[in-house]
């Protein structure tokens, strides 16, 4: 690993909830007993239960919060849970731009499912994902929350906005009327309820039409029975405690560099009142910055000599998994009479 990836900076804020539940079986039947916290659905899930009691203890400490950046694939997950974020967060704006597009519904259920499934594989962490809208009437919003969760998801976002949505802090957005955003968060809860525990987060844009707005769908969205609220876009410290203090209830925040709410501290959020924060744009941003100066570069040395070493070959090929690849496909090697270890002894 190169010099510069050698240290570092260790993730600020720790859990005493967060804790994988890992059967030592070897292989053989035998008895656990597990005993997971803060279950909600009919079908417990691991996965759901962490993520659910990471964000209480967050609420009932104001020296923690979940903070964490939005990923868009099986390998931007994993480096997420590699760097020591507690959480990977499946979020539409950069899910889409993983495809290319802009976050204003081009991607549906089926991408997402599959996009879920994919950092699943890769992280041991909990995976929330956006469900934006849920993709039609009530019920298509069950089914979704029903497909996250058979697809491994912890939790999903169902917000308030009118389909085609867009990103919170774009221009042209509306939202829904307070009867449907409800049905939609009814619906997600029932799914949950009736089926594979889910963390559910209810987010409503309706700030756009004033506070009392959003902080009434907010409280309706708690009194549903929703795990938490988010309510995008508020523009300053202010307003942000003053959501959380009307709410008292886990709350979400979402930060977006240079976006519309003020560019506030994971940590001072905490002291706020949040239990959690998003930072969307991080990683998409990133992925713009570093591929157009790689591809720059190329291009220059394209007259003057070899291309740029901007890691070498070893770094990559432990950076997209062949490492562990070649460690475990030696296990599998075999010849005409069997497996070679067990020939060995060594299987």
């Amino acid at each position: 690993m190169s010099e510069s990836l050698k240290t570092t900076t260790p993730y600020p804020f720790q859990f005493s909830s967060n804790v994988q539940v890992e059967a030592q079986t070897n292989g053989q039947a035998t008895d656990i007993n597990v005993s997971l916290k803060n279950v909600r659905g009919r079908i417990p899930s691991a996965q759901a239960s962490r993520l659910r009691t990471m964000m209480l203890e967050a609420h009932g400490d104001p020296s923690k919060i979940v903070a964490h950046t939005c990923t868009y694939d099986g390998l931007s997950s994993r480096l997420v849970e590699e760097a020591g974020f507690p959480i990977v967060f499946l979020a539409g704006y950069a899910l889409a731009s993983s495809y290319g597009l802009p976050d204003t519904g081009y991607i549906a259920k089926a991408e997402v499912c599959s996009k879920i499934q994919e950092a699943v594989r890769m992280t041991s962490l909990p995976v929330l994902a956006d469900g934006d809208t849920g993709y039609g009437s009530p019920m298509n919003v069950k089914n979704t929350v029903e497909s996250f969760a058979l697809a491994g998801a912890a939790g999903v976002m169902i917000e308030d906005q009118t389909w085609p949505k867009r990103c919170g802090h774009t221009k042209g957005k509306s939202v829904v009327s307070r009867g449907e955003a409800y049905a939609r968060l009814q619906a997600a809860v029932d799914a949950r309820n009736q089926g594979r525990d889910i963390f559910i987060l209810a987010r409503t844009d309706s700030l756009i039409h004033g506070w009392e707005e959003a902080m009434t769908r907010a409280k309706e969205f708690k009194r549903i029975g929703v795990d938490a609220v988010f309510v995008e876009a508020l523009p300053d410290r202010a307003s942000m405690k003053r959501c959380a203090e009307e709410l008292d209830f886990p709350v979400f925040a979402n930060i977006i560099e240079g976006g519309k709410t003020e560019n506030v501290s994971a940590q001072e959020l905490a002291q706020l009142g949040y239990s959690a924060v998003a930072y969307p744009w991080t990683l998409v941003a990133a992925k713009l910055k570093s591929i157009r100066e790689a591809l720059e570069g190329l291009k220059r040395s394209m007259t003057t000599g070899a291309p740029p070493m901007i890691l070498g070959y070893d770094e990559v090929c432990e950076g997209v998994g062949f490492n562990k690849y070649w460690s475990e496909e030696g296990r599998y090697e075999y010849n005409e009479n069997g497996l070679i270890h067990s020939q060995n002894g060594s299987l």
